[in-house]
């Protein structure tokens, strides 16, 4: 059974995670681009933005970081 589970984890759930994390770098990169592309575009813009913003979000809430507020744009000091 455990020959069985190492395996599932090789060769379905190892890829599966490489395929999720590149679509969230793809999903960034499109972001940062429509936002740089549409500085003209309030609508475009902010649509960019919001992928950026997910993208972060995620970052932050993994690692616990509670001092960084990106949709304010604001960071609290450390004691």
């Amino acid at each position: 059974m455990n020959e069985f589970i190492a395996k599932v984890d090789n060769m379905i759930i190892n890829p599966l995670i490489a395929l999720l994390f590149a679509l969230a770098v793809v999903f960034f990169l499109y972001g940062v681009f429509e936002f740089i592309a549409n500085q003209e575009n309030e609508e475009k813009k902010t649509t960019g933005m919001m992928g950026v913003f997910m993208i972060m979000n995620m970052i932050l809430k993994t690692f616990d970081i509670d001092y960084v507020n990106p949709e304010e744009g604001t960071v609290e000091e450390l004691n």
